[in-house]
């Protein structure tokens, strides 16, 4: 993650929570804490006279959708599944954007969203013709403003040879009735700097178009409710912009809706030596917690210390332990920590910050069981296991 967190912001409420009181593996999402979260996008969302929607690519506890809709203004979907999920178990408007749309999907589309916006302005011109002009649905267009700010090749838009969106220079000249506004995104958990410096690049470099919509989606990415986050500025700066443009506003944030909401139990179950100590857990990187290998990054383990340099890790110190999942896939490593206590079979550990990018990307690789879903409010102890899977879940995606 980009914006840098101190232990206990990440910890929470987790620090007081039992692992045992839920199967494991199981996804508990802390519903204060998301809460508080909800609360400060709403604040923003008021004072910056912006909407604020929630990225169902990230977070799409549909148990929590009526918590959810009191403070926000609706969903972004990413495709027609999440399109319906957002139209059907959510609340407010739905905007929709896809790299890839097929034809056989738009009408349905088009009936499930207030936005549905188009990565090109070729696949534009070639599905316009099939569009209901006159309805309930605004169309707009993904523009690539060519400003990196994202850290990681992996997650730039805007990197060379990228598949979002049009180049701006690319729509000089370009027909664009029926379109009524934009959509930009170009950041991964980050400050309001970045974002700031590619609004204003945005700004530079499509001025003339911004004359010609109505609104503008700036996409997700800003990590607003972390603590250090200038909110002060970004209000500032959202209401100068409207001020200016008389544009209406949206920004879809996906990590910072449940940033800190949520954990995964895990289960330790065996411990060996291997040229130092070994823990395999009964969650894997590969199929619960995939950012892991993809990003990549290490998880908080709630009570040991996250070991990242080779001169860290004393493979003779029993309490420094490379811990992975139970698949034969090698790579199914989560981190080196340096534990409180060592590792038994048996123990129960937390993995920390574990709500977004993880329940929406689970796999049953290896015939992996999937995690369970819990609800915990630390206000009132009380803790509801809301879902839990079983062999259909693996057997049905399969034939």
């Amino acid at each position: 993650m980009t914006v840098s967190m101190a232990r206990d912001e990440v910890a929470g409420n987790f620090a007081n929570f039992d692992p045992f009181r839920v199967p494991s593996p199981c996804y508990v999402i802390d519903i204060a804490k998301l809460e508080d979260n909800l609360r400060i996008l709403s604040d923003v969302s008021a004072k910056a006279d912006a909407r604020v929607l929630l990225a169902l690519k990230a977070f799409s506890c549909f148990a929590l959708a009526e918590m959810i809709g009191g403070f926000l203004h609706g969903t972004a979907a990413s495709g027609l599944w999440e399109a319906r999920l957002g139209r059907t178990r959510f609340q407010g408007a739905v905007h929709t954007f896809a790299p890839g749309l097929k034809q056989d999907h738009l009408a349905e589309l088009q009936t499930l969203s207030d936005h549905l916006i188009f990565n090109t302005i070729g696949q534009w011109k070639r599905f316009k013709p099939s569009l209901r002009m006159n309805d309930d649905c605004a169309f707009g267009l993904r523009i690539n403003p060519r400003h990196s700010e994202a850290e990681n090749p992996l997650y730039d838009p805007c990197a060379a040879w990228s598949r979002l969106g049009s180049p701006i220079p690319q729509l000089e000249g370009e027909d664009l009735e029926g379109l009524t506004g934009f959509h930009i995104h170009a950041l991964c958990d980050q400050g309001f700097e970045p974002f700031d410096r590619l609004l204003g690049a945005t700004e530079e470099k499509a001025s003339g178009l911004l004359e010609r919509i109505n609104w503008l989606n700036l996409g997700g990415g800003q990590m607003i409710t972390a603590q250090g986050f200038d909110r002060a500025a970004l209000i500032g700066r959202l209401r100068d912009l409207r001020r200016r443009t008389e544009l209406d506003l949206y920004l879809e944030p996906g990590t910072a809706v449940a940033l800190n909401a949520g954990a995964l139990v895990t289960e330790v179950l065996d411990t060996f030596w291997n040229d130092g100590h070994v823990a395999v857990m009964d969650c894997s990187a590969t199929c619960h917690m995939p950012d892991v290998i993809e990003a990549p990054y290490t998880p908080a383990l709630l009570g040991t210390e996250t070991l990242d340099r080779a001169e860290d890790m004393d493979p003779r110190d029993e309490h420094v332990v490379r811990v992975g999942g139970p698949t034969c896939l090698a790579g199914d490593v989560i981190g080196t920590y340096r534990f409180d206590k060592a590792p038994k079979t048996g123990d129960r550990r937390l993995f920390l910050d574990q709500a977004y990018y993880t329940m929406v990307k689970t796999t049953t690789f290896n015939g992996t069981p999937l995690p369970s879903i819990a609800l915990w409010d630390p206000r009132t102890d009380d803790v509801r296991v809301i879902k839990q899977f079983g062999y259909e879940d693996f057997e049905g995606r399969l034939s």
